[in-house]
């Protein structure tokens, strides 16, 4: 069960003006769409979206939807914010069945930098995908794909193959093991080499 629930009102005004009146009383505007329905201009007190939205458990994830007695499962795709104040302006949610299988995109953590030589010798981690597109089941969407950086050397690619992913889940590039990250030599340790490299010639000659 979806560990957070939208208490959400219907909108009766739309567009611009509509949205603007939302936010002057309190509220977030939203959109309701998908399945067999029209989509739905719908608003959520700021205050408790802003609870929600901060537990990371919102946004990409299945949620409950409640308006008066009625209840549904739904997917947040989208929070728009204030690019000055970083308040939410607006948010979109996708009707959802729980067992459906679904399109989504998942954050990747790489874990264990710590433990991995290669950064100890001066390496960069060149991050190709902070996040990957894959097939699930709404029910059982990951918090995110780990990338275990312990064991890499120096000038590794990190592909898909190398994630920890649950079985369940699929990526939706299904022709190649998809590039990650890059496991580089810093320009830094490259010149510290080379600078290596001529005190050993110098003292040699």
């Amino acid at each position: 069960m979806a560990e957070i629930i939208l208490n959400v009102d219907v909108r009766s005004g739309v567009g611009t003006g509509g949205a603007r009146a939302a936010r002057r009383a309190g509220m977030v505007p939203g959109v309701l769409y998908g399945g067999d329905k029209a989509p739905v201009a719908i608003s959520v007190n700021e205050r408790d979206f802003r609870k929600s939205l901060y537990t990371g458990k919102l946004l990409g994830h299945l949620v409950t939807l409640k308006y008066g007695a009625e209840t549904q499962p739904v997917i947040a795709r989208d929070v728009q914010f204030d690019p000055v104040t970083d308040r939410p302006l607006h948010f979109d949610l996708m009707r959802v069945d729980e067992t459906q299988t679904i399109k989504i995109e998942v954050p990747v953590h790489f874990i264990n930098q710590d433990k991995c030589e290669a950064f100890r010798q001066g390496a960069v981690l060149e991050v190709v995908r902070h996040a990957v597109e894959v097939k699930v089941r709404a029910d059982h969407i990951p918090e995110d794909l780990i990338v275990d950086l312990a064991g890499h050397k120096m000038g590794d690619t990190i592909r898909w193959a190398d994630l920890k992913a649950p079985k369940d889940v699929a990526p939706v590039i299904t022709d190649r093991d998809f590039v990650i990250a890059l496991i580089k030599s810093s320009s830094a340790a490259v010149s510290a080499a080379a600078d290596g490299s001529d005190a050993e010639g110098t003292a040699e000659g």
